[in-house]
């Protein structure tokens, strides 16, 4: 693990030039591949707001690099978490209204309002792409994109048919942008990597054939309650180089390798969560 300093503006606002330096002191290299999770209000005053800082990942990784983040859609489903807390309460009635007023996930324009503003810049922004899945796409800017969202099976949220395998094969790096590790969407592709992880049903609204409808569908069952816990026993034995901890502006921030994170975390669950049900 390392510690590095960065840069910030002695005016208090973080501009894009200065944020980009604090990247590349946090360790982003030109080339790179890296998901990120950010929280812009940790960041405090961004000149520009969200597309400030993703001119600044842009600048740190390059021409030749590529820049991730998931674009997740609870919106659309009846078995998620957002949509039970939308329903609590509600009579029969009210509750049919809201499943009514669904609209079925379409990558091209399908909104990804709980993922926040640096998300919803990359997913609209000229040139990005965005991975089929109707609950967990991913969206991603540069050269690299379409190798990294292609092949997004509807029946794989996170597994080896997603972005994160592919990402766990690019060596990517993940930068949690004044998050932690509880946000760490990465863990998620080491519980397709257990051993028979328990699964479950979910279901969604999807357009098939331009015919608005439900789907349901059988996947592993997702679960993050304790990845806080998990990246703390990751970081606490990664190896040197694994994990780099630095500021862009007034967040704390980390650098961490995806593969080592993902295969930590494996064996980690494994444990656990065997544990756990012992």
């Amino acid at each position: 693990m390392n510690d590095v300093n960065s840069t910030d503006g002695v005016d208090g606002v973080l501009d894009e030039d200065r944020a980009a330096a604090a990247l590349t002191a946090l360790g982003v290299r030109s080339g790179a591949v890296l998901l990120v999770h950010a929280s812009l209000r940790s960041l405090g005053p961004v000149a520009g707001g969200a597309r400030g800082v993703l001119g600044a990942l842009r600048r740190a990784v390059g021409p030749e690099g590529t820049v991730v983040v998931p674009a997740f859609t609870t919106e659309n489903s009846d078995t998620s978490p957002h949509y039970r807390a939308r329903v609590r309460g509600l009579d029969a009635g009210a509750v049919d209204a809201v499943r009514a007023a669904m609209e079925p996930y379409d990558p091209a324009v399908t909104p990804a309002p709980s993922m926040g503003a640096l998300a919803e810049t990359v997913r609209t922004a000229a040139g990005a792409g965005r991975s089929a899945h109707p609950q967990t796409s991913f969206a991603a800017l540069g050269p690299g994109a379409g190798r990294l969202l292609a092949g997004h099976r509807a029946d794989c949220h996170l597994g080896e048919d997603s972005p994160l395998a592919r990402l766990y094969e690019a060596d990517a790096r993940i930068l949690l942008l004044g998050t932690g590790y509880a946000t760490c969407t990465a863990f998620h592709l080491g519980e397709y990597r257990m051993d028979r992880p328990p699964r479950r049903n979910y279901r969604c609204v999807v357009a098939a054939r331009g015919v608005r409808q439900w789907w349901e569908y059988e996947d592993v069952a997702l679960d993050d309650g304790d990845f806080a816990a998990l990246g703390a026993a990751f970081e606490k034995s990664a190896a040197d180089g694994d994990v780099r901890i630095g500021r862009v502006g007034a967040a704390a921030c980390r650098l961490v390798r995806l593969r080592p994170a993902v295969d930590f975390a494996t064996d980690w669950l494994t444990e656990h969560r065997a544990a756990t049900v012992r």
